[in-house]
């Protein structure tokens, strides 16, 4: 699932193209927005939220997506617009004179009132990338529920949005903190930390433009401390960088860790060696 850095990124580019223009028409391909009629609507603005993307459109109206797992939005001249309709996976697209934003395989799609956003996007906690991001809440979020897991309390949206996997563990490894450490277990002080050096890390890849942890010009494939880097050496310690899951179905993800620098086998992990990605290792989905 994409995360706040690749949201905020989609919705700067939607923001670039359609913001300002009125809209020629727009196909909304998903049943109870089939006979919505957008044409004639100015764009207001394209904001990101947490994970969810909210185009605002005169009238008090806001086309709601999120990307899900495989959803993505792009712009292309709108002379093209036919020719990519023709996916069946495209579920929406938006049109002026010049663009057409076409949204593909989008997890959520739906029309609320602009004044009822709170309908969609209130459940979530502090956004990492809201200019007026609050700390402390977020902080008191996470903290509030001592037994479960700091992968899982930073995961939930609810407590703290625009985390996802990365961005969840490549902090844990920063401060080299156990994955599957309670909660309950650190500081307040500790989990601080970890929401201010995700937060960074989400701006950071904001400014470059690709998700990334260092911020390097020169960086390939393997920016990142952890994440994506199964079987190969730890760059801190030279440990086999480890996967396993956490966390319960339907919630349930997996996570890379260092065991050395993080503190030992995670309890759903059996120790048996692990190929690195794209090595014949089975899949974790």
């Amino acid at each position: 699932m994409p995360e706040g850095d690749a949201v905020w990124r989609t919705a700067r580019r939607l923001h670039r193209a359609l913001a300002g223009h009125r809209l020629e028409g727009a196909d909304l391909r998903v049943p109870a927005l089939a006979t919505a009629d957008l044409s004639g609507r100015r764009t207001v603005e394209v904001v990101p939220r947490g994970k969810h993307l909210l185009h605002r459109l005169e009238g008090d109206l806001t086309l709601h997506s999120h990307l899900r797992m495989e959803g993505s939005w792009r712009v292309h001249p709108v002379g093209r617009r036919h020719a990519l309709g023709r996916a069946h996976t495209v579920r929406a697209l938006l049109w002026t004179p010049a663009r057409v934003a076409v949204g593909d395989s989008l997890g959520v799609l739906d029309l609320v009132r602009t004044s009822q956003e709170h309908r969609v996007v209130g459940h979530l906690g502090p956004d990492l990338l809201d200019p007026g991001y609050d700390g402390d809440r977020a902080l008191h979020n996470v903290l509030s529920d001592p037994d479960r897991t700091i992968t899982e309390a930073c995961l939930d949206q609810r407590n703290v949005a625009g985390m996802g996997t990365i961005f969840t563990a490549e902090p844990l490894f920063v401060h080299a903190v156990n994955p599957w450490t309670p909660v309950g277990r650190l500081d307040p002080a500790q989990v601080e930390e970890l929401l201010t050096t995700a937060r960074r890390m989400l701006v950071l890849s904001c400014r470059v433009g690709r998700t990334t942890v260092t911020g390097r010009a020169d960086v390939d494939a393997d920016d990142a401390w952890v994440h994506g880097r199964v079987g190969l050496p730890c760059k801190r310690c030279g440990t086999a960088v480890r996967l396993a899951t956490i966390g319960t179905q339907p919630q349930q993800r997996v996570m890379f860790y260092c065991p050395t620098c993080q503190g030992g086998l995670a309890p759903t992990d059996d120790g048996a060696r692990q190929t690195p990605l794209g090595h014949g290792r089975r899949r974790y989905e």
